[in-house]
């Protein structure tokens, strides 16, 4: 899943960029509210999360625009500000959730998983189709009981698919999702990735759940 930071403080930025990436996220990051508005108009992202004390533009002009503008992506403020009526604004302008600075890594981690998991309709932290089985937060796979290895972005290319089980997602859907600004892979990296994960997942099982649709992309589905 693909993961906007806007935080102007910059080891801080720093070391979420890290921690979400090492997670599975594809992370882009900017450090000003202007800056935060032109990635949102340049990309799609599952989750921002954004500072409201930032140059140029604040948190909370940012989301405001957002929301006029009918971006509903989940928004995850980040703030030092403990007051009642800065957590009544901020949710008020459209913010999925509020988060007070300090903070532990744990605790945005699952907050963040909270929001992915209601913006996609799903109630657990377990996704599944048939007998393939992910746990978002042990971070695990399996197929029919037996744990499946996957790469950091051969999870992150499952989960995506998961979420999405039972629709066509081309390539360019998947890649805006899956890598950020900085990869610089050939231009047939999902396909690359779709046969990685093809062979982890379907090798060996009667019933295969990854299918290419020809023309139009992949799809995670059950055909019985």
């Amino acid at each position: 899943m693909r993961i906007l930071i806007a935080e102007d403080e910059r080891d801080l930025n720093k070391i979420l960029s890290k921690k979400l990436t090492l997670d599975g996220y594809a992370v882009d990051s900017c450090f000003d509210g202007q800056e935060a508005l032109d990635y949102i108009e340049s990309a799609e992202y599952d989750a921002i999360i954004l500072d409201i004390m930032m140059p140029r533009k604040d948190g909370m002009e940012v989301l405001r625009t957002m929301r006029a503008a009918g971006n509903a992506t989940p928004v995850l403020i980040l703030t030092a500000r403990d007051a009642v009526e800065d957590k009544v604004s901020g949710l008020d302008s459209g913010a999925s959730d509020y988060l007070i600075k300090p903070f532990s890594f744990e605790e945005l981690a699952a907050r963040l998983r909270a929001m992915l998991r209601k913006s996609t309709g799903t109630a657990a932290n377990t996704l599944a189709i048939a007998d393939l089985v992910m746990d978002c937060s042990a971070r695990t796979v399996s197929r029919g009981g037996v744990r499946i290895s996957l790469t950091t972005k051969e999870y992150a290319l499952l989960e995506y698919l998961l979420r999405n089980k039972n629709v066509v997602l081309s390539r360019e859907k998947i890649e805006d999702h899956v890598w950020n600004f900085d990869y610089e892979g050939g231009t047939n990296v999902v396909d690359v990735y779709i046969r990685y994960l093809r062979r982890k997942i379907d090798e060996g099982h009667p019933v295969k759940l990854l299918h290419t649709v020809r023309g139009s992309g992949y799809v995670l589905r059950e055909d019985k």
